[in-house]
């Protein structure tokens, strides 16, 4: 066999530190890019035989025309969400495969270190000290013990999430798409439907993918009907939240506080330096500016363990696939990662 080749984009120091080291198990040759992948770049891949991309590269039809055209056999995920691929095309021409659980407990325990800040306003009292104003005007919080914590999406994360939070002891409440009964006795919530979580919830944290049915998830309407107050955690996905409304219900009050590791148009700004420059994006800019809001640039993953995971699950992948094994992680747009018919067949196609 060929030496198999590897483009491996948006790569970060990090990245190239984690990969070589889990590639010293497998021996792939590797070429990073610090470019994104998308229309301008896909040309690079030329004489590679499989991309690897992570979560703000672009992958639509344009970039897999491109990758079709130079002979790609596979696009290897290096996370879990996938909604930055074109599904569709990629079916029956290029092999899909992502990383769905490097860390469970790394995305959890942001989304709770992001409530702890914002409730107890660290991040405020950080910049008093350093200033030396020892002042705790304004910097009230509550008990989080007794108060209700709505779990949007009780997959791997979500569980984490619950039972960090249990032991808070808070109540909480569960919603997810496909609910699994055993799961309230072991971790000790309630399903309950997304109104009833959003009136009853004082924190609500979301941890389901994006897709057409929960794009905007978080909108106009289901803010109003939240409690006043509400504080809004999202590390998953950008677009689950209508970031306009956010502003508008941050804006009136209806919402207390929110703390986003990802945002909508992330992909212009998150994981580079616009230090010395202005952002051209004026609702980042302007969320950027509230006392009560706390963005963090996509890092709820970032755990030594989980970039570890992320190699060598990303590694395997690409292993099973030149060496004709059943694709565990594989994904296409006819069946979901659960119940695909490639258990069966070994692949999608």
């Amino acid at each position: 066999m060929n030496e198999i080749k590897i483009a491996f984009f948006d790569a970060k120091p990090y990245d190239k530190e984690s990969f070589n080291q889990e590639n010293l198990n497998f021996g792939f040759s590797i070429t990073y890019f610090d470019l994104h992948l998308n229309k301008d770049t896909a040309s690079l891949t030329k004489g590679f035989d499989i991309v690897c991309s992570f979560v703000n590269d672009t992958l639509d039809s344009s970039v897999l025309d491109i990758l079709i055209k130079n002979g790609i056999q596979l696009i290897a995920l290096r996370c879990a969400g996938y909604n930055n691929v074109d599904l569709k095309r990629a079916y029956r021409n290029i092999h899909t495969v992502r990383v769905p659980a490097y860390s469970p407990y790394a995305v959890a325990e942001h989304a709770v270190a992001l409530m702890l800040a914002l409730n107890r306003k660290t991040h405020r009292a950080y910049y008093r000290t350093r200033d030396n104003n020892f002042n705790i005007n304004g910097l009230l919080g509550f008990d989080m013990h007794g108060k209700t914590a709505g779990i949007i999406g009780t997959g791997k994360i979500g569980q984490k999430l619950i039972s960090i939070l249990d032991g808070f002891g808070m109540k909480i409440s569960g919603y997810d798409k496909f609910p699994t009964a055993d799961l309230e006795k072991q971790y000790r919530f309630n399903y309950v439907n997304l109104n009833t979580l959003y009136e009853e919830s004082d924190i609500i944290s979301i941890h389901c993918p994006l897709n057409t049915e929960t794009y905007h998830l978080i909108n106009n309407k289901s803010i109003a009907g939240m409690k006043d107050g509400v504080m809004i955690i999202n590390t998953s996905r950008g677009g689950l939240v209508d970031t306009k409304a956010l502003l508008e219900g941050l804006k009136n009050g209806k919402i207390g506080s929110a703390g986003l590791d990802v945002y909508e148009e992330e992909s212009e700004y998150f994981f580079e330096d616009f230090s010395s420059q202005i952002l051209s994006d004026d609702i980042l800019a302007r969320l950027l500016t509230f006392p009560n809001v706390l963005i963090t640039s996509h890092q709820g993953f970032f755990t030594k363990e989980a970039l570890s995971n992320i190699a060598s699950t990303t590694l395997q992948n690409i292993r099973d696939f030149l060496e004709g094994r059943d694709l565990e992680n594989e994904i296409c747009y006819r069946c979901d990662e659960k119940a695909c018919r490639k258990k069966k067949e070994g692949r999608c196609f």
